[in-house]
C-alpha cells in the first residue's frame, strides 16, 4: 500500500523571516562585536569613554523619568477625576508637546536661558553683572527639557488607567477615611502602577536613545559617544562596542522593571468611566487650572510662540535650498509611511493567520527595532551592508556590481532599511489592534456565505482596519520627519533633511535660525496630535478614529 509522503512544514513563515531580517542583522552584528572583541578598542572604550558617558547617561535618564512621571501622573489624575475651569481644553492641550521634537524644545530653552539669552541678560541688567542662573547646558537643564517633551507618554497611559478606575477609586478612598491626596497616594496610584511603569519605561528608553537634545546641551551620553566614535575617531569597532553597552543597559532596565511586577495582578473596570467628575471649586479649581496650564505653557505654547517668532524674523532663509530640505523630508517620510504600512499589514496578517511559534518569535523580533536607538541601528546595519557590498563586488562584475554597491552605500535603500527596522512596530501595532476587532465568528460567517479569502479580506477585513492603516501611516510619517540620528548618519550625500538642518544650525549656535526648518517639523507633528485629540474624551470617541490614543500608546509602548 502506497503511503502519501507528508510535506515537511517549515517552523516559521519565510515572509516573516524576510521582514525580521534587518533587525536580526543589526543584533547579530552587535553580538559578533561581543563574541570577537578587539581588545585594544575595548580597553580604550572601557578606560576612557565609558567612565565619562555611562554615569551621565544614567543620571540623565533617572532625572528625566522622575520629572516626567511626576508631571504626567499629576496632570492625568487631575484631568481624569476632577472638573475645574478650562479642564476640557487643558486635557487636549497637555498632549501638544508630542508635536515638538526634544531637540527643538532644547533650542528654545537654550536660546532663552543661555548666558547671552534674554533671561540671563535681563537678570544682569536688573541685579548686576554677578547675577546668573544655573547653567542651562547641563544634565539638569537637559533633564528638564526632556521631561517637558516626554511627559505625554506617561500622561496618556496614566490617564487611560485613571479613567478606567472612575469614581470607584475615590469612593473606596473615602470609605477608608482618606482625603483626596491620601486617596490618590494609597488607592489611585497603586492601581495605575502598570500603566505608569509602562510610560516611565518608555520615557527612559527615549532618553537613552536621544541624540539631538543632548547634543544641543553639550551633554555627553552614550548616543553622542557612538556618533563621535564613528565620525570623529573613524572607529566602527568603537561605535559597536558603545552600542552594545547602550543596548545592554536598556535590556537590563526593561528586565528589572518586568521582574519587579511579574507576580502582581491588576484589575481595572473599563466600564466605569469618569464622566461624573468631582467639581473643584474656589482656589482648588483655579490651582488645578494654573498647574496644568503652566505645564502646557512651558512644554508647548511658549516654545511654539518663540519658534514662530524666530521663524518670522528669519523668513528670508526660506529659499530654494530650504525647500529642497523640506522636499527630502516629505519624500523620505512618504516613502517610509507607504512602505512600512504595507509591510506592517503583511506582518499583522501573518501573525493572525499563522500561529506557529517560530512565526510569532520572528514577529516579535521584527518589531523590536523601536527599542534600539537610531545611532545604534545606523552603526549595526552599516557593517552587514558593507560586507554584502564586498561580497557582491567579488561575485558580480561590471555595471551591476557598481550599481548595487552605490545603492547600498550611497542610496536611499540603506536609509529606508534603517527606517523599516526602527519604525515597523509603530506601523504594525495599530493594524494588529484593528485586526483583533474581526472575530473568528465573523470570518466563519463570511466563509459560510461562500466568500473566498480575497473576498473576505476585501469586504470584511478592509473596512474594519481602515482606521488602523491611516493611523499607522500618519505615525510613521511623523516619526520619520522628526528622526535625527538615523537620518544624519546614513543619509545619502546631499540628502539633508529639515531635521539635519536643525542639527547643523544648533551645532553652529544659530538657535533662532534653526526655527525656520523647525516650524515645518512641528506642523507635521501636529497631525497625530490632532488625531489623538479627537479621541481624548470618552464621549467623543468613535469607531476607527475612536481609539487613536490607545492605538498610539500601544504602538509606541509595545
Amino acid at each position: 500500500m502506497a503511503h502519501r509522503r507528508r510535506r515537511r512544514r517549515l517552523p516559521a513563515h519565510p515572509l516573516a523571516l524576510l521582514i525580521a531580517l534587518p533587525v536580526a542583522a543589526a543584533l547579530v552584528t552587535m553580538l559578533g562585536a561581543l563574541l570577537r572583541p578587539d581588545m585594544e578598542v575595548w580597553q580604550f572604550v572601557g578606560g576612557t569613554m565609558l567612565p565619562q558617558v555611562v554615569p551621565t547617561t544614567l543620571v540623565l535618564a533617572l532625572a528625566t523619568v522622575l520629572l516626567a512621571t511626576t508631571i504626567g501622573v499629576g496632570c492625568a489624575w487631575v484631568t481624569s477625576l476632577y472638573d475645574f475651569p478650562g479642564r476640557r481644553w487643558l486635557t487636549a492641550a497637555l498632549i501638544l508637546p508630542l508635536a515638538i521634537p526634544a531637540y527643538l524644545l532644547a533650542t528654545v530653552y537654550i536660546g532663552w536661558f543661555d548666558y547671552a539669552g534674554p533671561v540671563a541678560s535681563w537678570l544682569r541688567d536688573w541685579f548686576g553683572p554677578h547675577a546668573q542662573l544655573p547653567p542651562i547646558r547641563s544634565v539638569g537643564g537637559a533633564a528638564l527639557v526632556l521631561a517637558l517633551a516626554l511627559y505625554p507618554y506617561v500622561y496618556l497611559l496614566a490617564r487611560n488607567a485613571f479613567l478606567s478606575q472612575g469614581r470607584r477609586a475615590l469612593e473606596v478612598a473615602a470609605s477608608l477615611g482618606y482625603g483626596p491626596v491620601a486617596g490618590f497616594l494609597r488607592i489611585g496610584l497603586p492601581l495605575a502602577r502598570p500603566w505608569i511603569a509602562g510610560g516611565a519605561l518608555l520615557v527612559m528608553m527615549e532618553t537613552l536613545a536621544d541624540f539631538g537634545a543632548v547634543s544641543a546641551f553639550n551633554v555627553r551620553t552614550l548616543t553622542t559617544a557612538i556618533y563621535q566614535s564613528w565620525f570623529a575617531l573613524f572607529s566602527i569597532d568603537g561605535a559597536l562596542a558603545l552600542a552594545c553597552v547602550l543596548v545592554g543597559i536598556a535590556l537590563v532596565i526593561a528586565t528589572l522593571e518586568r521582574r519587579q511586577r511579574r507576580h502582581q495582578r491588576f484589575v481595572g473596570d473599563a466600564g466605569i468611566q469618569a464622566t461624573h467628575r468631582l467639581a473643584l471649586s474656589g482656589w482648588r479649581g483655579w490651582a488645578a487650572s494654573a498647574g496644568c496650564g503652566l505645564v502646557v505653557i512651558a512644554g508647548a505654547i511658549a516654545p511654539l510662540a518663540q519658534l514662530a517668532s524666530w521663524a518670522w524674523f528669519h523668513r528670508a532663509d526660506i529659499d530654494s535650498r530650504l525647500i529642497g530640505f523640506a522636499g527630502h523630508s516629505l519624500l523620505l517620510a512618504g516613502m517610509a509611511a507607504g512602505l512600512l504600512t504595507v509591510v506592517g499589514l503583511l506582518l499583522a496578517w501573518l501573525l493572525r493567520q499563522d500561529g506557529r511559534r517560530g512565526t510569532r518569535m520572528l514577529g516579535r523580533l521584527a518589531t523590536a527595532g523601536y527599542a534600539i536607538p537610531g545611532t545604534v541601528l545606523a552603526v549595526a546595519l552599516f557593517v552587514p551592508l558593507a560586507g554584502l557590498s564586498e561580497w557582491l563586488s567579488t561575485t558580480l562584475s561590471g555595471w551591476s556590481s557598481s550599481t548595487i554597491r552605490i545603492a547600498l552605500h550611497a542610496g536611499l535603500a540603506t536609509l529606508l532599511l534603517g527606517y523599516g527596522a526602527r519604525f515597523l512596530t509603530v506601523a504594525t501595532h495599530p493594524i494588529e489592534g484593528q485586526l483583533m476587532r474581526v472575530s473568528p465568528a465573523m470570518e466563519d460567517v463570511a466563509r459560510s456565505l461562500g466568500s473566498s479569502t480575497w473576498d473576505m479580506a476585501r469586504r470584511v477585513h478592509a473596512p474594519m482596519i481602515r482606521g488602523g492603516l491611516v493611523t499607522a501611516a500618519i505615525l510613521v510619517f511623523v516619526d520619520v520627519m522628526k528622526e535625527l540620528p538615523l537620518t544624519l548618519m546614513t543619509r545619502p550625500y546631499g540628502w539633508d533633511t529639515l531635521a539635519v538642518r536643525v542639527f547643523e544650525m544648533t551645532a553652529e549656535g544659530e538657535w533662532s535660525r534653526a526655527a525656520v526648518p523647525g516650524v515645518a517639523i512641528v506642523l507635521a507633528g501636529l497631525i497625530p496630535v490632532f488625531w489623538l485629540v479627537r479621541g481624548s474624551e470618552p464621549h467623543t470617541r468613535r469607531h476607527g478614529a475612536a481609539d487613536n490614543m490607545t492605538e498610539w500608546t500601544d504602538a509606541h509602548a509595545a
